[in-house]
């Protein structure tokens, strides 16, 4: 299994950008299906960004389509997520996740979780 660790949430103000980092460790995931996930307080887990590590194949939802984006620096083992044009619905804890099954927006097929960073978008 590889390890997770988020950084770069914070509070930003409407309109704002942050970039979100997951450090992975244990095992280079180049070969990992990974991706951004999200939860809000109420709310279930949302998938946000993926890449498909087969092609590097990239996918978002369509709430943040045109406005994040998901990379990966494979020599520092580092995937991230520039998110610009920040909204208030964006507010949520964001999540790092990573499997080598199949590809899926369904949390439930990933293994590996990083702990969570907070982003707040303020109105």
């Amino acid at each position: 299994q590889v390890q997770l660790v988020e950084s770069g949430g914070g509070l930003v103000q409407a309109g704002g950008s942050l970039r979100l980092s997951c450090a992975a460790s244990g095992r280079t995931f180049s070969t990992y299906n990974v991706g951004w996930f999200r939860q809000a307080p109420g709310k279930e887990r949302e998938f946000v960004a993926g890449i498909r590590w087969i092609g590097r194949t990239t996918y978002y939802a369509n709430s943040v389509k045109g406005r994040f984006t998901i990379s990966t620096d494979n020599d520092k083992n580092t995937l991230y997520l520039q998110m610009n044009s920040l909204k208030p619905e964006d507010t949520a804890v964001y999540y790092c996740a990573a499997t080598p099954r199949g590809w899926s927006r369904s949390p439930s097929m990933y293994d590996s979780w990083g702990q969570g960073t907070q982003v707040t978008v303020s109105s």
